[in-house]
């Protein structure tokens, strides 16, 4: 595989900021063994990271992850893990889990990520069955994933306060890939088995300006212990509510909070002598899937949108309508792989990285939501070939020490090389990045209890 590349022009910045987390390397890493120590986190997720050079940062944060198929098979020994550390720590006496996935039956891609998820949970020593909240499955129905592989959907029922399968299969953890945009269903409201996430984890009720409430705290914490600008690591945001798209209603309201964060990076763009244009990212404030997103330059693009964009805006998944957004500061990505442009996206379990992959999208540019129709998965490869160290400066010693924790952050390795401009480097900075990230979910999880 053939790893993106930064524009050479943001390189320097990216450089440095590789080497001040190279250097810092045996203190993250204590850090976040201290902070695991005082916050539980959740069972697993996924983080979005953008990468400009100058600025590099998580933008979302999924508690239901739903790409488990695009990761790199032989990345399962290392999630099985991972998986089997998070069981045990919700069930010591756990010996299978329940799997209630989305209703997506015709969506087959999804179908495969649940094929993948029971494959990781069964390496990890797990007895693996589905139970489905569809109205549609009434009796025990197989079906095909994109790959060709088979999966069985069972009907989810509950007796008292235990959801079951009809055979009376009744473990002690529930594992929700569902992320109950269409609301909390009765069945599962006060079960006594542990679920994972939490009920309030879904976007029923979960906000994404709450995620990046406690994330603010987390990136202060950790510029602090680096010693770096917090803005390197944390995009702004502000949340507007009282909107209705169709109406137009407070579209005035939203327009004015679109032209306070563009004045308030291009202040920062003007400190840190950026020339880039700044832009802002709409989106709504509960919702997956890339829906209700759009990337501004300036405040009339959100007054007088026309009725294909405010349609676009009104409604995620599920038919969920938007009344509130999360205006965020856009973060360029700079990153692109055969000349597309591409993010990466880390997968983890409790407190491992167990992989990710890139999201690579040829029809969009820099500034632009990757998550649309059009894009690609490339996932991270076992063996990552390392950098080109003929014209780059020497990374830290404590580069050396990064490697003796690899496998247990789920970037294995084909060899060491410890130069700053390496792959091995930046991957190893996007599990710090994802790690703050998920560190800022069981804070949010905490609060929202």
């Amino acid at each position: 595989m053939k790893l993106p590349v930064i524009a050479q022009e943001h390189m320097a910045q990216l450089q440095d900021f590789e080497a001040a987390v190279l250097a810092n390397h045996a203190k993250i890493e204590a850090w976040f063994r201290t902070q695991w120590q005082q916050h539980k986190p959740p069972f697993y997720g996924s983080v979005d990271i953008r990468n400009a050079g100058y600025k590099i940062s998580s933008i979302d944060m999924n508690l239901f992850p739903g790409g488990f198929n695009n990761l790199n098979p032989n990345f399962i020994p290392l999630a099985a893990v991972a998986a089997q550390d998070a069981v045990q720590r919700a069930c010591d006496t756990a010996k299978s889990v329940l799997i209630i996935p989305e209703n997506h039956t015709r969506n087959t891609f999804y179908l495969q990520n649940v094929y993948a998820l029971s494959n990781i949970l069964q390496s990890a020593g797990y007895e693996v069955r589905l139970g489905s909240l569809n109205p549609e499955i009434t009796e025990p129905t197989e079906l095909a994933t994109a790959l060709g592989d088979t999966i069985l959907l069972e009907p989810l029922l509950r007796t008292r306060d235990r959801v079951h399968l009809s055979d009376g299969f009744s473990p002690c953890v529930v594992l929700l890939n569902n992320d109950l945009s269409a609301g909390v269903p009765e069945i599962l409201q006060g079960i006594s088995q542990t679920l994972l996430p939490p009920l309030h984890g879904g976007w029923t009720t979960r906000r994404k300006t709450a995620h990046f409430a406690a994330y603010n705290e987390v990136a202060a914490d950790f510029a602090a212990l680096l010693g770096i600008d917090e803005w390197q690591i944390n995009p702004y945001f502000e949340q507007i509510s009282g909107l209705d798209f169709q109406e137009r209603e407070g579209e005035d309201a939203l327009a004015e909070a679109v032209e306070r964060m563009l004045a308030k990076i291009q202040a920062k763009y003007d400190e840190k002598g950026i020339s880039d244009k700044p832009f802002v990212i709409v989106k709504a404030d509960a919702g997956t899937y890339g829906m209700g997103v759009m990337s501004v330059k300036s405040a009339d693009e959100v007054r007088g949108l026309n009725r294909k964009n405010r349609n676009k805006m009104a409604k995620v998944k599920e038919g969920l309508e938007v009344t509130e957004v999360i205006v965020q500061e856009g973060i360029y990505t700079y990153e692109t792989l055969d000349g597309a442009v591409s993010e990466p996206v880390v997968y983890m379990m409790d407190r491992f990285v167990i992989g990710g992959f890139y999201r690579v999208h040829e029809g969009r540019g820099a500034d632009e939501n990757l998550n649309a129709g059009g894009m690609v998965f490339v996932p991270l490869q076992n063996s990552i070939p390392t950098g080109n160290g003929d014209n780059s400066q020497e990374a830290p010693e404590a580069c050396k020490r990064v490697f003796e924790q690899w496998d247990s952050l789920g970037m294995p390795r084909a060899q060491t090389d410890c130069t700053i401009d390496n792959e091995h480097n930046r991957l190893y900075v996007y599990s710090v990045m994802a790690r703050l990230s998920l560190l800022a979910a069981s804070i949010e999880l905490e609060r929202t209890a």
